[in-house]
């Protein structure tokens, strides 16, 4: 594409921090809270003309600048307001120009540009602001009228589960669109500009779609908790933290955002082991967290945070918490059981054999005597079964001292 014809298209928005995932959910809302109000004829367009854009018959009906923990007072947004309001290819003059913000500021009056044209804090309810940890509630309870609007029987646990799915969905469209455009530039811009969710694709995710009869729905569950919970994290920490700090802490969160669900699907089984497939815990998410970022060792950020040691053993890092001596001989029992019940979690066992606990008063080992956790759709594997040179799963459980001290 020549210079000029790259020219027509909006180069991406580039988004802060928070601001990044910010943009994904209030984009949500604002789709369902139009189709609660009967209008279901729009396209979403991400990263591309805004932070996001609303189309309609292929014109642009209004544009959505977002921003995330900038600042207390208006002054902090006085470019990124008269940046909103200007005229620039699709933002003609006399479109719906709208500004988002997570906190309240001192002055929060529309702003009208030496163009004439006017820029609106957009309202939530009563106020012009929605907080990081209020938008997820806001949108379930649009989801909730919508389904009281359809007819559809739900409860709090099915309004939770399709806001996973299709929150995910719009989170995971937009980093793909902003990845392909800082690596590959005006052709991706293009593509982005052209690339619209529809409104009857949106209903359609929210209320066709049934959790319960997707494998991955735990998986995909886990993604967005965990990828919430890293960036509340960074919030907190990030006055205090080193360079170096922030640099991991960065790299596990991007690895996180970008992940398919099948890595999830392994994480959901290491994460803590001893235990049923199912949805898992918010201390087991704080627990790992707060290992993966302390412990004294560089992850390799690749399928899930793991590490390395010199002789090429795999270590991973668990939600593991055995702070009482019983808890060894039950952890040990529990996941045999688990084992026994579930091959793939055996096969990824052949693999991170070695477990590093959140909390644990000493390292132990399970020997778990089995030994046909091999996938014997590989040759390799197979001929190791063949010719009987197999050797039971041994599992190493280790505090998070010890593990260090290996990987060193």
């Amino acid at each position: 594409m020549s210079n000029e014809e790259a020219s027509k298209y909006p180069h991406s928005a580039i988004s802060t921090w928070s601001g990044f995932v910010y943009q994904g959910k209030v984009a949500l809302y604002h789709c369902l809270k139009l189709i609660h109000e009967g209008d279901s004829g729009f396209e979403l367009q991400l990263d591309s003309t805004d932070d996001f854009a609303i189309y309609k018959d292929d014109k642009l009906v209004s544009a959505h600048q977002v921003k995330a923990k900038i600042g207390d007072y208006r002054s902090n947004y006085r470019d990124a307001l008269k940046k909103s309001a200007s005229l620039e290819l699709d933002r003609v003059a006399g479109i719906k120009r709208y500004f988002h913000i997570s906190q309240p500021i001192n002055d929060h009056s529309d702003h009208v540009d030496d163009n004439g044209e006017r820029v609106v804090f957009y309202p939530y309810g009563a106020v012009q602001h929605c907080e990081l940890d209020k938008i997820e509630g806001l949108t379930k309870e649009i989801i909730k009228k919508i389904y009281t609007g359809q007819g559809v029987v739900f409860d709090d646990d099915l309004v939770d589960a399709n806001y996973c799915l299709i929150s995910d969905k719009i989170s995971s469209q937009a980093l793909v669109i902003h990845a392909k455009i800082q690596s590959e530039g005006d052709k991706q811009r293009r593509a982005a500009y052209e690339h619209r969710v529809s409104a009857a694709s949106i209903l359609s995710d929210v209320i066709d779609t049934n959790p319960y009869e997707r494998k991955d729905y735990y998986a995909i569950e886990l993604k967005v908790r965990l990828h919430s919970h890293l960036e509340e994290r960074l919030a907190e920490f990030l006055p205090e933290m080193s360079d170096a700090a922030y640099e991991r802490a960065r790299r596990i969160y991007e690895l996180i955002r970008s992940s398919e669900g099948g890595d999830f699907k392994i994480l959901c089984q290491l994460m803590k082991p001893s235990e049923k497939f199912s949805r898992i815990q918010d201390s087991d998410i704080r627990n790992y967290s707060d290992l993966v970022h302390t412990i004294d060792a560089e992850p390799i950020l690749k399928r899930l945070p793991h590490y390395l040691d010199r002789e090429n053993k795999f270590y991973a890092p668990t939600a593991l918490y055995l702070l009482d001596p019983k808890d060894k001989r039950y952890c040990t029992s529990d996941i045999i059981s688990q084992i026994k019940g579930n091959d793939d979690l055996g096969r990824l066992l052949f693999e991170f054999n070695n477990l590093i606990a959140a909390k644990a008063v000493e390292s132990f080992t399970v020997d778990t005597k089995y030994t046909n956790c091999f996938d014997e759709s590989s040759p390799d594997d197979q001929a190791r079964i063949d010719s009987h040179i197999t050797k039971s799963l041994c599992i190493s459980i280790l505090t998070k001292d010890d593990a260090e001290a290996r990987l060193k």
